[in-house]
Parts: C-alpha cells; sequence; structure tokens
C-alpha cells in the first residue's frame, strides 16, 4: 500500500500493545488521534477510533480467553474516554450502543468500501491449479470462527443435491482447524489457502456464487466484494447482512442446512437469475466506494479536530 501521501515519524521503543498503550498517548498529546482497528490508547482523549463491531459481546465462542478479557475490558473504556466512535454499520452501531461501548450520539457511521479488487488483475491461473470447473464450484471463507458458521456448508455439501459442484474454501484455516472445532470438511471440499489479490479476484470472477452463513457479521465484506466482480451471493439473514446486502443476494437460513442447497442450485442452474443478481449485485456493491467512505471519515475527523482540546 503506497503511504507516501502521509508523513510518518517513528517513536518509541516498545511495540504492539505496549507501545500503543504507553507510549502513543504521549507522541500525540494534543493531536487528534485516528486509529482504524478497534483499539486505541485508553488514556487518549482526543481520539476518532474505528470498532468495527461487538463480536467479543455476540459470539465470545470465537475468541480466546486472553482475547476475549482484553477486549471487553478495554472497548467500552476506548469508548467513555475517545472524541469519537467510528463503525462500518447500522448494526454495529446499535450492538455498540446495546453493550455499553458508546452513546449512540458518540458513533458515527462509516461503511466499507467494495471496490478494493476491482482494478487488481485476476490471476486465473489458481482455477488450474486447484482443477476447478468456472460456474461449477462454490466460494466461502476458510475461517473456523464459531460465527463464520463454514458447518453449515459442510452439512449442506454433504447432501447429493450438490454433489456436482464443488465447495471451494479460500483463507487460512484449513481442513485440521475446522475438525479441531467439530466441523467436518465433506468430501470433495477444496481448501485453497491464502491467496493473492488477484487470485481471489479470479476465484469470485469464476464461481457459481459466494456462500456466507455468518450468524453475525459487523458489516459483511466478502459478499460486497463479489458483488463487485458479478459474482451472486447467498448470504444468512444475519448482522448486518441484509442492511449491507438488501436485495441483491439470495439468503438462507443460518441454521438449516437444507435452506442452502436450493439457493445455490438456483443460482448454478438458472442463467437468468444468475444475470439478474449479478446486475443487482454490481449496482448494490456500487454504493460502497473506498473514496466515499474517505470522505465520511474525513469529515468526522475535520469535526474532531475542530473541537477544544481538553486535558489529557
Amino acid at each position: 500500500m503506497d503511504l507516501s501521501a502521509i508523513q510518518r515519524r517513528r517513536g518509541g521503543v516498545l511495540t504492539w500493545q505496549a507501545w500503543e498503550q504507553l507510549e502513543l498517548p504521549g507522541l500525540a498529546r494534543g493531536a487528534v488521534l485516528v486509529n482504524l482497528c478497534n483499539l486505541a490508547p485508553l488514556r487518549h482523549p482526543r481520539s476518532v477510533t474505528l470498532i468495527h463491531d461487538a463480536q467479543v459481546y455476540l459470539t465470545p465462542e470465537s475468541y480466546s480467553t486472553a482475547f476475549l478479557a482484553w477486549y471487553r475490558f478495554a472497548l467500552p473504556r476506548i469508548g467513555a474516554r475517545a472524541a469519537r466512535i467510528v463503525t462500518i454499520s447500522e448494526y454495529s452501531r446499535d450492538c455498540l450502543v446495546r453493550f455499553g461501548v458508546a452513546p449512540r450520539e458518540k458513533i458515527s457511521v462509516v461503511p466499507n468500501g467494495a471496490d478494493h479488487l476491482c482494478e487488481v488483475a485476476a490471476e486465473p491461473g489458481i482455477i488450474t491449479r486447484l482443477a476447478l470447473r468456472p460456474g461449477r464450484y462454490v466460494l466461502a471463507a476458510a475461517n473456523a470462527q464459531r460465527h463464520k458458521n463454514v458447518s453449515v456448508l459442510f452439512k449442506a455439501f454433504a447432501s447429493p443435491a450438490l454433489a456436482d459442484l464443488t465447495l471451494v474454501l479460500a483463507g487460512a484455516d484449513g481442513a485440521q482447524a475446522f475438525a479441531a472445532s467439530g466441523a467436518v470438511p465433506p468430501p470433495g471440499a477444496v481448501f485453497a489457502g491464502r491467496v493473492s489479490d488477484g487470485e481471489l479476484k479470479a476465484l469470485y470472477e469464476n464461481a457459481a456464487c459466494l456462500a456466507f452463513p455468518s450468524t453475525t457479521e459487523g458489516f459483511g465484506l466478502p459478499p460486497v466484494e463479489a458483488m463487485a466482480l458479478g459474482c451472486p451471493a447467498v448470504v444468512a439473514p444475519c448482522g448486518a447482512l441484509p442492511e449491507v446486502c438488501g436485495d441483491a443476494a439470495l439468503y438462507a437460513a443460518a441454521d438449516d442446512p437444507a435452506a442452502w442447497a436450493p439457493a445455490i442450485r438456483r443460482l448454478a442452474d438458472e442463467p437468468d437469475l444468475a444475470e439478474a443478481m449479478r446486475g443487482a449485485g454490481r449496482a448494490r456493491a456500487a454504493l460502497y466506494r473506498w473514496e466515499a467512505s474517505a470522505r465520511k471519515l474525513l469529515a468526522v475527523i475535520d469535526e474532531v479536530a475542530g473541537q477544544p482540546a481538553s486535558g489529557a
């Protein structure tokens, strides 16, 4: 990523959370401090902090005990101290209010963008390498966290109804990670591993659809990524997914494996429907542009910068 337009200055001797909590507040004293990944110094009063979601409250089983304890301790303190909290959907704002992270009037919604893969060159060699048939596989996220709910796809693809389609999982978690969580992949599932942006683009462009069965999401970036590239999506009607996807996706119940096969089959077998969903998806994804999101975030930062600084 090209950050040449941003002036950079190194400071401090610590690393990671110790640096963020102990040294960064002094380095940023008197300035507006922008934090874009959930955490921020607990004692900096003039910060704008992006908290993506409230998953540590909604799905604690998806996280380690240490991670859960730190986030549940830190988030409400960040919310109380920050000048402004930013989140990525109305659903996430509702959840942050519900769990006492910050009051509604302090939270601004700035959605994610979906156009970051549009200018990337596709790398179709991955289709050959994985021996995939264009239009005859379903893409999903290889993430074994409980709320990603990939087990419902494993059960759906164990059915003869989807026997002629391949389930392809892209991401860091492999078959062993899923087995350790109690989810056994169906025969024939393909684990692509970590993929480059170009490979991911090729996977989206050649898939029958993306299947995204999360039980909760603060936004749900993969479905709109897919839509931007002309890949229809089947998603669960959970979390922010209905808010973000609208009527540009097909929906299947998160707790019902039998509901996924008919939705997937329609996109694989009905060309007119698939084409209509591609058009609807591209139109929906066009609502989420990174430039527009950046301008909204900058407006929040400018507003905070224009307010008198309080004591640290």
